[in-house]
């Protein structure tokens, strides 16, 4: 006999689910992230007791407050694993960057030598102003290049409103959309934290990450493994983290 009562999810007790983090700044000292390699270890440590079994940091790469390039990114990320070495930690960890589409991202694509997730996908952000005026141009120059591009946290685009068509716009562009796991807490804000609902009701999201920064980031994270609202909508939908990232 079937039941008349939709069975709820589980609630969830850690981010196990998603095997992967592919959001996150915890390369030592070059954005505003981490600041030190101890940091970095600590976050680290931080994130695998939250049940995390792969790491993919990203730190950012802007023309005029963090300009980075893959070099330095490597030479950090090397820093880092030679540190978790150090104290016997065991994790997989990897660096690609989040990309803000700018005036000289045009450039970098053109380069052919951005910075990539596993599979040539690339992280990109947009300013939370206002979006870039090539943002077409950018998304079919990344696709022309081989790049498949993720759309970093697109809830907190104050400037979409919530707009669902805006979103599958992105998505029909060849986006994937990438949540930050700290919007369904409210972090940011009300109006993100409803975008983010939203968003991730109407199945708009493939990936989630926890664009991880410091330390009131990761108990943030811990407070939505305690359940509420937040934690079964998140624990009911269908993330890819897993196939993307493995």
């Amino acid at each position: 006999m079937f039941s008349i009562f939709k069975k709820k999810p589980p609630v969830l007790t850690d981010f196990s689910f998603l095997h992967a983090d592919m959001h996150s700044h915890l390369i030592p000292g070059i954005d505003d992230g981490a600041p030190d390699v101890e940091t970095s270890v600590t976050l680290i440590k931080g994130l695998m007791a939250l049940g995390f079994k792969r790491i993919i940091t990203t730190p950012h790469i802007m023309a005029d407050l963090y300009p980075n390039t893959p070099e330095i990114i490597q030479a950090g990320l090397e820093k880092v694993r030679t540190a978790l070495k150090a104290e016997k930690i065991d994790i997989p960890i990897d660096a690609a960057a989040e990309y803000l589409m700018d005036e000289a991202f045009g450039e970098k694509i053109d380069s052919g030598q951005l910075l990539t997730l596993p599979g040539n996908y690339v992280l990109v952000e947009m300013s939370f102003i206002s979006p870039p005026p090539q943002l077409n141009e950018y998304l079919f120059l990344l696709q022309t290049k081989g790049y498949k591009p993720i759309m970093a946290h697109p809830e907190r685009y104050m400037y979409l409103g919530g707009d669902l068509g805006a979103y599958e716009r992105l998505k029909e562009r060849g986006c994937l959309m990438q949540l930050n796991l700290l919007s369904l807490t409210g972090y940011y804000g009300r109006e993100i934290q409803r975008s983010a609902f939203k968003m991730t009701k109407a199945g708009l999201f493939d990936l989630a990450g926890t664009d991880l920064h410091h330390e009131g980031h990761r108990e943030a994270l811990e407070g939505l493994l305690k359940g509420g609202k937040a934690n079964v909508l998140l624990g009911g939908q269908v993330w890819r983290n897993v196939e993307v990232f493995g």
